[in-house]
């Protein structure tokens, strides 16, 4: 509906200095500083985009074959360009970009007043995407307008390019770009300019520059909420405080750009271009090479068309595509999606360096007055579920990058602060190897191991190059999980004592954990491999007894026999996602994480014990995994505890699993009033929804049930499992962290059930889980399964 323009008064948000117009000209400085709190975009991507680069000996470089290494990545979100990163991966230098659109008696906001769709610009024959470059459809939701956008970088600038078709389908119509910098990764202390046809704003070191063909009527820039141009235009309806600069002051800047006026039938075509570099000479050259090369070079090298080196070149280059599109139930468009986004979601300084997501979650909820990388960093976890998943697709050059960048994020004496036992992995870091988190996750030291034994069983490592890995690398970190130490970095002074964790997969509760220890214990297995090739017997033999030690002590440690999921809950034996002490029919409280205050331990199950299964530790068909599954899957379970949800999508018969993290689950949407976790004043209220990786997880476990019964139904797999997982995908083939389960109010999103939420998307961790379930179903066998683990334990 629209928008009155007496209803968009914005009352006290323009400063005195503002009011009186006969003061103002075209060259004033803007007043107001610094604006509005500054905050970042909604983080349900529709879309993540970067130019393909090739390695040269394992890093980029502007010397190598693709020539100028572009730093640029890019995400889409409600219909509109938002955070746009320059230099590491993490630095945004945007917060948004969209279109204002004035005519009769409203003034829509493009992201909150059109009905958007989002498509690839490139597909083949069967319909899948052949680059990251997007076509945007934004039509007014009264049929006044139509915006088309097409959004993709140039691969040989630091740049953007935004290529915009403007249909007026009324009177009166009036376009204004908004663009809302944030420079050196925050929203505040930049500062901006306007001059002969350049747009610029700066921080330090770093430098955004708005450069476009569009005739520009007059423009302003200022401060966000109050001398941005477009808050003038929300109280008077017009733009006539043309500010030129923000002068010396800095803080929450953003442009207005007031293009011509159209009528109905009108028709433009526009080319923006946003630049980037360390000052605004830098910026403003790589915007005006981009506008001078065009859109359609530019397109034709992102795509990699011709000669040129796109992201054609990297789908080629994965010989396991056709034969994984066969497998999946859409003829693989969200396979070529996902193998993109995996690699997309690179750094570009620091070749290997995989991040968890390019989003902040509940980003437009959150400050940006400080920098943060929200999951635009790197967690081992994370890393290694990419790094397989890669390797599923048969790319062997960027799983061996990851696996050689993994050195920079273990500790040792090389670690800035740190002292004590080396060998573990850091919790998460920066792509640069800055640590960011200092917790002990034991998984995250024994998945590194594991990924380095399968790239020598794959033959992507070499006898020699594994021994060298072993002694310089893989070898303190199996001492580790073998003895654990004393560490300090931080606020982290403690002394770790595996398999006992500080932390497991979920980040906040300390214990021994089925899904921690699976990964000790395959680790270590591994390890042992290594160790007899390297020619070290004793470290093998340590490794094999710890291992062993371990398996031995599970149950004891992680079963519960008088658990509290009675009656209609259960029958009191399982596993228990994580136990604080050695005894696990104790009933004792865990810690308090989320807002959530968790009086009994035994109240809580998750999926973490399937992991015994994917990595040999377990049988699938043991009986004490089986006994777990009632409980898992128990949909009579209160809301609170409950982890199983189905899910109907139109146009598809049946119901879909998915699974919460676990019963108690605090990280998520507050059920009082459904707006999003924050961390900073999480509410008691709050809840984790359905994450997608488990109907994955659930598939591998099905699998390899099947295969111990000897009753595979591949059909039926696939229709259940992998359909969900492509089900849960939203209209740009992105997969989301967590998707809406119908619990609790949803008025501050409206979510359609079974949708991603505002958490994190895409996150990479559940696009990898889809690639290797996808590989499973096609080999037959699950592909993260440890085989010398599964040849020791497993009988």
């Amino acid at each position: 509906m629209k928008k009155n323009l007496l209803t968009l008064m914005v009352s006290g948000l323009l400063l005195s200095a503002c009011s009186d117009r006969s003061s103002t000209s075209a060259d004033a400085v803007a007043p107001g500083a610094p604006g509005k709190p500054s905050l970042w975009a909604y983080a349900g991507k529709t879309g993540i985009g970067t130019s393909y680069e090739q390695y040269t000996n394992g890093t980029y470089s502007d010397a190598g074959a693709s020539g100028t290494i572009s730093k640029v990545w890019f995400s889409v979100a409600q219909g509109v360009l938002t955070e746009t990163m320059y230099g590491l991966i993490h630095e945004a230098q945007l917060q948004e970009l969209q279109f204002f659109i004035k005519g009769a008696n409203f003034l829509d906001e493009e992201k909150k007043d059109t009905i958007s769709t989002v498509e690839y610009l490139t597909t083949d024959a069967q319909g899948r995407p052949q680059s990251l470059a997007y076509k945007i459809v934004n039509k007014d939701k009264d049929g006044k307008y139509e915006i088309e956008k097409h959004i993709f970088t140039d691969p040989d600038s630091q740049s953007l390019m935004m290529r915009v078709y403007f249909h007026a389908l009324a009177d009166d119509i009036t376009p204004y770009v908004y663009v809302n910098p944030a420079i050196a990764n925050t929203g505040s202390n930049d500062s901006a300019s306007f001059n002969n046809g350049v747009w610029t704003a700066t921080e330090g070191a770093s430098s955004m520059t708005l450069k476009t063909t569009a005739p520009v009527v007059q423009s302003a820039v200022g401060f966000e909420g109050v001398s941005d141009g477009i808050s003038e235009v929300k109280q008077s309806g017009s733009l006539t405080r043309a500010y030129s600069t923000t002068g010396g002051n800095k803080g929450n800047v953003a442009f207005t750009l007031q293009l011509p006026a159209m009528k109905a039938s009108d028709n433009a075509q526009w080319d923006l271009v946003l630049g980037f570099g360390k000052n605004a000479a830098e910026s403003t050259a790589a915007a005006e090479k981009t506008l001078a090369k065009g859109y359609p070079k530019v397109l034709a090298q992102y795509n990699g068309d011709g000669d040129a080196i796109g992201w054609q070149d990297f789908l080629q280059s994965l010989p396991a595509l056709e034969k994984l599109s066969a497998t999946a139930t859409d003829g693989g468009k969200l396979l070529y999606t996902s193998a993109m986004v995996l690699k997309a979601q690179e750094d570009k300084t620091h070749a290997g360096a995989f991040i968890a997501s390019l989003s902040n979650p509940w980003g437009d909820q959150k400050s940006a007055e400080k920098s943060a990388t929200g999951y635009k960093a790197v967690w081992p976890r994370d890393f290694y579920q990419v790094a397989m998943a890669l390797l599923a697709l048969g790319d062997t050059q960027s799983p061996r990058v990851a696996f050689e960048y993994l050195e920079q994020v273990q500790a040792n004496e090389k670690i800035a602060g740190y002292s004590g036992t080396p060998g573990w992995f850091l919790q998460k870091t920066h792509v640069d190897g800055q640590p960011e988190w200092v917790g002990v996750q034991l998984d995250q030291t024994g998945m590194p191991i594991m990924l380095g034994w399968r790239l020598w069983k794959e033959g992507v490592l070499s006898d020699a190059e594994i021994t060298s890995w072993y002694n310089k690398m893989l070898k303190p970190a199996a001492n580790f999980l073998a003895d654990g130490g004393a560490v300090k970095i931080l606020w982290n002074d403690t002394t770790i004592k595996p398999p006992y964790t500080q932390q497991e997969r979920w980040e906040e509760q300390q214990g021994y954990s089925p899904s921690t220890t699976a990964a000790i214990i395959a680790g270590l297995v591994s390890a042992a491999d290594i160790a007899t090739h390297a020619g070290d017997p004793e470290g093998a033999a340590r490794y094999l007894a710890a291992a062993d030690k371990y398996s031995s002590e599970l149950e004891a440690h992680t079963y519960t026999t008088t658990g509290s999921l009675t009656g209609e809950r259960g029958n009191g034996n399982y596993y228990l996602r994580i136990n604080a002490n050695e005894d696990p029919n104790d009933h004792l409280a865990l810690g308090t994480s989320n807002a959530q205050t968790i009086s009994d331990e035994s109240q809580v199950i998750d999926g973490g014990f399937l992991e015994l299964v994917r990595y040999g530790v377990r049988a699938a068909n043991d009986a004490k995994i089986l006994e777990t599954l009632p409980e898992y899957d128990n949909v009579k379970l209160p809301d609170l505890l409950r982890t199983k949800y189905e899910f109907t999508f139109p146009g598809f018969e049946g119901s879909f699993p998915g699974w919460r993290r676990y019963g108690i689950d605090g990280y998520g949407e507050d059920l009082s009033n459904g707006m999003g976790y924050m961390e900073a004043n999480n509410s008691a209220q709050g809840r984790g929804r359905v994450w997608p990786i488990f109907t994955g997880e659930r598939g591998h476990y099905e699998l390899q049930l099947a295969q111990t019964t000897n009753s595979i139904d591949l059909e039926k797999l696939r229709s259940t499992y992998v359909k969900a997982m492509e089900l849960f995908a939203n209209q740009g083939m992105m997969l989301p962290e967590q998707v809406w389960d119908g619990v609790g109010s949803n008025t501050a999103y409206n979510y359609q059930t079974g949708e991603g939420t505002n958490g994190a998307t895409p996150l990479a961790w559940t696009h990898a889980e889809y690639v290797k379930l996808l590989r499973s179903y096609s080999d037959g066998k699950v592909w993260d399964r440890n085989a010398s683990t599964e040849a020791r334990y497993v009988k």
